[in-house]
């Protein structure tokens, strides 16, 4: 089994950055796919980014391409996320999400295999 909590949230200003973390226990992280997703005020689950076991590819939604950079240590047991540029339209609970393949959606979740209990990420001036 394994257990993501999510860290690095908060409140910044348009155009700003922030990093997240997911800190992983068990011995299996390495094996997964790992995934950021984020879910608006009133609306529902969207897929940010993938990457997979080994850290090599990364993929990205088309909202987030360019500006955001997932990123790993198998080491360490943390994934990471990396948001540049940030708009409001990025403000969202992002969740951190593991699965043995590259889904890269969430119209099933119950296809992911374990969540983070999530971090707010707020953009506003």
């Amino acid at each position: 089994e394994v257990q993501l909590v999510e860290s690095g949230g908060g409140l910044v200003q348009p155009g700003g950055s922030l990093r997240l973390s997911c800190a992983a226990s068990g011995s299996t992280f390495s094996s997964y796919h790992m995934n950021w997703v984020r879910q608006a005020p009133g609306k529902g689950l969207e897929w940010v980014s993938d990457i997979n076991s080994g850290g090599e590819i990364p993929m990205y939604a088309d909202s987030v391409k360019g500006l955001f950079t997932i990123s790993r240590d198998n080491a360490k047991n943390t994934l990471y996320l990396q948001m540049n540029n940030l708009k409001p339209e990025d403000t969202a609970q992002y969740y951190c999400a593991a699965a043995p393949l590259p889904i890269c959606t969430v119209e099933v979740p119950q296809l992911y295999d374990y969540w983070g209990q999530g971090t707010q990420v707020t953009v506003s001036s």
